[in-house]
């Protein structure tokens, strides 16, 4: 299983050879590594086998995660990657980049998405909205009735206006572009999760 972690750069797109043409691919820049690994889990001690990596360095942090960190660094994210049974041993201090990947790799990409605060249910919803004629006032984008007749009370799981976005979103059936080691890019093609500059996972399916 391949995997790293990068922060999403933006999108751009590039030219491929096609069928009988070059045809134009949208796709989404993200800087992934070079990640260290700092922790490696296995089935005897854990339970299970996984892989701790850090990613971006920071100034300072807190003594109890200096003391886990030993030397290897400071890092601004800690992110824990499952791994097979079958996965051939990771060394604590190694590291993991962009040449792990290839181009035509799919892939599944997992990051936060934009937050749009407190919206109504017109726009978090796609509700229809009400009627703007025939006695109706100011009930253009109201959501209806939540249940006031039967049964009395507004039932759990209403969809109902509230905070949307700033979730955790996994997109799967991206494919692998084009690498550029030097840069440490990885070019997805595609559209992420996620504002520019916020940190995504990528890993092959």
């Amino acid at each position: 299983m391949k995997f790293i972690l990068g922060k999403k750069i933006g999108m751009s797109q590039v030219f491929v050879d096609g069928d009988n043409k070059r045809e134009v691919v949208p796709v989404t820049l993200i800087e992934a590594g070079p990640c260290t690994i700092t922790q490696v889990r296995t089935i005897e001690k854990d339970g299970y086998t996984a892989v701790q990596v850090g990613f971006l360095e920071k100034k300072k942090i807190n003594k109890p995660l200096s003391g886990h960190l030993k030397d290897l660094g400071k890092f601004r994210y800690l992110r824990e990657l499952r791994t097979e049974d079958s996965e051939e041993e990771y060394l604590v201090g190694g590291k993991v980049d962009v040449s792990v990947f290839e181009a035509g790799d799919a892939v599944s990409v997992i990051g936060i998405s934009k937050s749009k605060g407190f919206q109504g249910v017109m726009k978090r919803h796609n509700f229809k909205g009400g009627p703007s004629s025939h006695g109706q006032k100011h009930s253009n984008r109201k959501g209806g009735s939540i249940g006031s007749a039967f049964p009395e009370h507004v039932i759990k799981g209403k969809k109902m206006a509230g905070r949307m976005g700033g979730d955790q979103v996994t997109q799967r059936g991206l494919s692998v572009v084009e690498i550029d080691k030097e840069r440490n890019l990885l070019l997805v093609k595609g559209s992420v999760p996620g504002n520019i500059g916020s940190l995504v996972k990528v890993s092959t399916i």
